[in-house]
């Protein structure tokens, strides 16, 4: 416990105050209002739940490509127009998707990378129901879509990240986190220059069998697993910008869930990759049709993002590369 403490407070003292003062205007432009936006187009049924191959995932990362395309953020390196396409087996059934990947690419270090990610997809239609993915991936979608532009509107003003920061859309994650793995085995930047991933999945929705009824939390996976440092550095954050209640109830290596193995930190983690999984748990509408954008909380949400955007920043931002264990 002691060292945990030493730990926290050492990270808290490495903060870099002046980078804090910037770092909290830039988080200020992550807002409800734009969240929900977002996330009504993008849950929609325009969409048709995103399914793995199907034209409506291929209407979502073409929405996703002209958002970045309109932000002015950079497709990423061996990209198509900001498409990693890959031929999936999935089934027997050979499918044709794509991860989407943009970068800020960093001012003092460019070769050292910062990888941030959700996944794009969802389930899709099922015995004429359309089940919108809002939680599922939606929030963490349109999370990581309000960080890349706040890091975009920081890089315009001439104080854009030091490392580059890769935002990444990850497809196939429902069929078996397959964009991740294949973007683990078929890097577009080298893996011993990532740094870390911090991947969002599931940030919209309250956990209706949470025992502590603060709404402001969000659970925390996998933080500690490979690089105490990235955790303390976490804890140091939180503290300092956003004081949500940080929740390992998940995290535990013998936990029944098995969270920490079912989204696509995992891939990342598995190339010793220091992650941090968000999530807020799951609740009844859970792979239902019913997870829909109205269920949404926004202020967490925008709480949570403003996290992760933290997160981020420092990552990039401090002197020396964390460090695994």
């Amino acid at each position: 416990m002691l060292r945990s403490y030493l730990g926290l407070g050492l990270a808290l003292l490495s903060l870099n105050l002046y980078g804090q003062d910037r770092a909290s205007i830039y988080a200020a432009t992550i807002q409800e209002n734009e969240l929900m936006e977002l996330l009504y187009v993008y849950a929609s049924d325009y969409f048709s739940g995103r399914e793995t191959g199907t034209e409506g995932q291929k209407i979502a990362v073409d929405f996703l490509k002209t958002y970045y395309k309109r932000q002015g953020i950079a497709p990423a390196e061996g990209t198509t127009d900001y498409f990693q396409k890959m031929s999936l087996n999935i089934k027997g059934t050979t499918i044709n998707t794509e991860n989407v990947v943009a970068i800020i690419p960093g001012s003092e270090k460019p070769e050292e990378y910062i990888i941030i990610s959700s996944h794009l997809d969802h389930v899709g239609t099922k015995d004429g129901a359309i089940y919108n993915g809002a939680d599922d991936d939606g929030s963490g979608t349109v999370a990581l879509m309000e960080i890349a532009e706040a890091f975009k509107k920081a890089e315009q003003e001439g104080f854009g990240p030091k490392r580059s920061v890769v935002f990444i859309h990850l497809t196939g994650e429902e069929k078996g986190l397959l964009g991740s793995k294949y973007y683990s085995e078929n890097p577009l930047y080298p893996i011993a220059n990532t740094v870390a991933n911090l991947n969002i999945d599931m940030v919209g929705r309250l956990d209706p069998k949470r025992e502590n009824p603060n709404p402001n939390y969000v659970y925390l996976i996998g933080s500690d697993r490979l690089s105490q440092e990235l955790h303390d550095l976490s804890e140091a954050v939180n503290t300092k910008y956003t004081q949500l209640e940080l929740d390992y109830t998940f995290n535990a290596e013998d936990d029944p869930n098995r969270f920490y193995f079912r989204s696509d930190h995992y891939n990342f983690a598995k190339k010793n990759i220091p992650i941090i999984f968000y999530f807020n748990g799951t609740h009844a509408d859970y792979h239902k049709p019913t997870d829909t954008a109205d269920k949404i909380n926004y202020p967490v949400l925008a709480k949570r993002t403003k996290l992760i955007f933290h997160t981020a920043w420092e990552l990039a931002d401090r002197e020396a590369r964390i460090q695994l264990k």
